[in-house]
């Protein structure tokens, strides 16, 4: 009952933050990494950052580089590069002490001869000042509050694909502080803290993983891998130390060999093996626990030092994902969400917990001025794989590093995102089923279609394939919130081969779909019409003409005019000139077919198609888009067919072409958020007084950061 408790307050303090202003966290600007890069079109990741004293430049590692990068934040909402510099090896960590840029440099040549090196850097000369061998391999690095000394995890990480990547691989890791003298670490101050013997798991092999130091001069260690923490002094001293231990996990979703977010199983003992770990007091740490191993327990704990336990997320954590819509479900067979990193700071005199979840792309933001009930009050949108973060309470700014960069996958690359704490509303997010009398999953929203009261109603495509869903959106709160979830049955199972694209009412209680098919995975194209009940009462397939120059790319969207159907298909089918698209039309009393042509834009890079179709007020709307992202998004459209223009002709011979006029540029609102322009705008609803409304598609958490889109784009 505990925890879900837990889960409820949760979702009451996120709903709550939407409804009335307050202090809140709002994303105020992003940093994609390749600006400064000399060559842009070379890898690059944010992973760990930190932030210069005056809080006006941030420092990130950049390990394909072998570099850490530095963007000047004097402007925080228009940051701009100040560029890299090289550390000779892999970077694993940044700390600064006022303006003196501290980085583990991971400099082995094998994994049973580990090397590294703690190197320190002038940021304003961009010069080395000091290099500390460290006898190993380094993770993360700490500076003490008082900035007296520096600390190192040395890992020496396993080998991952020998003996099934298990621990007793030597050398084992250890600790070092090095003490700081004049702004820089003093090497011949170094001192090395054994660690071996105290975990019960891999004793002979600990492999220390993140550190941090409290206003004590305490240091507090987590051993990943080994499921222990370790509290010492700068001197070696071991104050305490004792297993991370387990949480039994209930309410989960532990399957990825289906496309469908089922909630429904549990795991017994799960070892936290935590990474990241934040001291929140003197007494207290927060630990992230991502899992390695054997383990992952998918939440957070806060200890006291003594080891006891004060406070377990448990699922709870997870569940407010899962009402985000940031829920991985590729995921779900390893550790789900993958709390990894985490930042602690006091804002205003409220004591903050960032808890950064790398496989959702979202940071929780818990006030925890009682270690023992921490409070969930926001949930952040960041890039791609959070990997590490800075708070700056002095400027009211909070950061994150977001390590992918997919620019060999033509996806987004790494960013720094930013935040400033506002006496404002919070702006994220825009869609969420909290408040729901149950748990509901969701993602990937496709096609819509308006209904009465402020009511949307929306589909999911084929990224969740067994779990075929129309949500029920109610628009007139704030967030938009799902409150209900249909499954889309065939016999009363689940549907399959499905790819749904479009929605639109059938005036009867029930609905219409449209499907996108792909014929090589034995998908057809098709329209479906479901009853209020999700069942499907009739399915209709391509006429032969259709389906002899069909393609991949079909229909995308669906809307009822008088009787006739039509649906946008989103490229060129084979007999289409170029840059046409059909607008297909099925007269559902008599059974024809029909079309009309569809002039789009021609692209420059990659291609532009049709998601979207909405009949409203004798015209027809639908949304044209590139499939581009970020910087190179150029088309994201909503522009109007007058209805007259909507006269079908026969497949196969000539097709009238219509003329489009633009109605609405979605770019602008898509950079509204402050982040990156997203590829996929796929929903349009349009109420019966012209109020309409946009969504975009997040593609499951697979290769996006999740962050739905879904937002009032005026009258139309």
């Amino acid at each position: 009952m505990l925890l879900k408790l837990l889960g409820m307050s949760s979702a009451v303090a996120i709903t709550a933050t939407g409804a009335a202003a307050e202090m809140n966290f709002n994303r105020i600007s992003s940093f994609a990494t390749f600006a400064n890069n000399q060559d842009a079109s070379a890898e690059s990741s944010a992973e760990i950052i930190s932030a210069s004293g005056d809080g006006m430049t941030l420092v990130y590692s950049d390990s394909p580089l072998g570099a850490i990068g530095l963007i000047d934040i004097t402007d925080p909402t228009a940051p701009v590069a100040k560029g890299n510099i090289d550390v000779g090896g892999e970077p694993t960590a940044v700390s600064v002490l006022g303006n003196i840029a501290m980085t583990g440099v991971n400099t082995s040549q094998s994994y049973t001869a580990p090397s590294g090196v703690l190197k320190a850097f002038d940021l304003t000369t961009m010069q080395e000042v000091a290099a500390c061998d460290l006898g190993g391999q380094p993770d993360s690095t700490a500076i003490a509050p008082d900035g007296s000394f520096v600390v190192v995890a040395i890992e020496n990480e396993r080998d991952e694909d020998l003996d099934e990547g298990g621990l007793g691989q030597l050398p084992g890791g250890f600790v070092v502080t090095i003490g700081i003298e004049n702004g820089a670490p003093a090497c011949d101050s170094m001192v090395q803290i054994n660690v071996n013997g105290l975990a019960d798991i891999g004793a002979d092999d600990p492999e220390p993983e993140f550190v941090d130091v409290n206003n004590a001069g305490e240091i507090v260690v987590t051993m990943q891998e080994n499921n222990h923490i370790v509290v010492m002094s700068q001197t070696g001293e071991i104050l305490s130390h004792f297993s991370a231990g387990s949480v039994d996990l209930t309410e989960i979703d532990t399957t990825d060999e289906r496309g469908a977010l089922l909630f429904t199983e549990s795991q017994e003992s799960r070892l936290r093996e935590p990474d990241g770990v934040q001291w929140i007091d003197n007494d207290h740490f927060a630990i992230a626990n991502e899992g390695d191993m054997d383990g992952g327990a998918r939440g957070w704990t806060i200890f006291h030092k003594d080891g006891t336990e004060v406070f377990e997320a448990g699922n709870s954590f997870e569940h407010a994902i899962v009402q985000l819509g940031h829920y991985p479900d590729k995921r779900s067979d390893a550790k789900g969400a993958e709390p990894e990193g985490m930042e602690f700071a006091i804002f205003n005199g409220t004591p903050y917990a960032f808890i950064l979840a790398e496989r959702a792309s979202v940071v929780g933001v818990y006030d925890v001025t009682d270690p023992n009930a921490p409070i969930l009050k926001q949930l952040l949108p960041s890039g791609i794989a959070p990997e590490g973060a800075i708070a700056i309470p002095s400027r009211g700014l909070f950061v994150t590093a977001n390590e992918a960069d997919l620019i060999e996958d033509g996806g987004i690359r790494s960013h720094v995102m930013i935040y400033e704490y506002q006496d404002a509303r919070a702006t994220y997010p825009q869609l969420t089923s909290a408040g729901a009398d149950e748990l509901i999953g969701w993602g990937a929203i496709s096609g819509m279609v308006a209904g009465e009261s402020g009511m949307v109603y929306a589909v999911n495509d084929s990224f969740y394939s067994y779990q075929p869903t129309i949500f029920t959106i109610d628009t007139t709160v704030t967030p938009a919130q799902i409150t209900d979830a249909l499954p889309i049955t065939r016999g009363g199972s689940p549907a399959q081969k499905l790819d749904l694209e479009g929605i639109t009412l059938d005036g009867k209680g029930g609905f219409w779909l449209a499907s996108e098919g792909r014929t090589n995975r034995m998908i057809p194209h098709g329209i479906y019409h479901v009853n209020s009940d999700g069942e499907i009462e009739k399915e209709i397939s391509l006429p032969a003409d259709l389906l002899a120059v069909e393609r991949r790319f079909g229909f995308e969207g669906i809307t009822l005019i008088d009787g006739t159907l039509w649906m946008a298909v989103q490229r060129e089918w084979a007999d289409d000139p170029a840059n046409h698209v059909k607008l297909v039309a099925y007269n559902i009393e008599t059974g024809e077919w029909g079309a009309v042509l569809y002039p789009k834009a021609s692209a420059s890079t990659g291609w532009v198609g049709l998601s979207e179709i909405v009949a409203h007020d004798g015209d027809v709307y639908v949304i044209e888009r590139d499939n581009q992202i970020g910087e190179n998004a150029v088309i994201k459209m909503v522009y109007r067919i007058s209805g007259d223009q909507m006269v079908p002709a026969a497949l196969g011979g000539d097709l009238p072409i219509v003329t489009k006029e633009a109605v609405r540029n979605l770019i602008p609102d898509l950079q509204a958020g402050n982040g990156y322009v997203v590829d996929k705008v796929e929903g349009l609803a349009i109420f019966a007084d012209g109020a309409a409304w946009a969504s975009t598609d997040n593609d499951g958490v697979d290769d996006s950061s999740g962050e739905t889109f879904f937002w009032s784009i005026g009258n139309f």
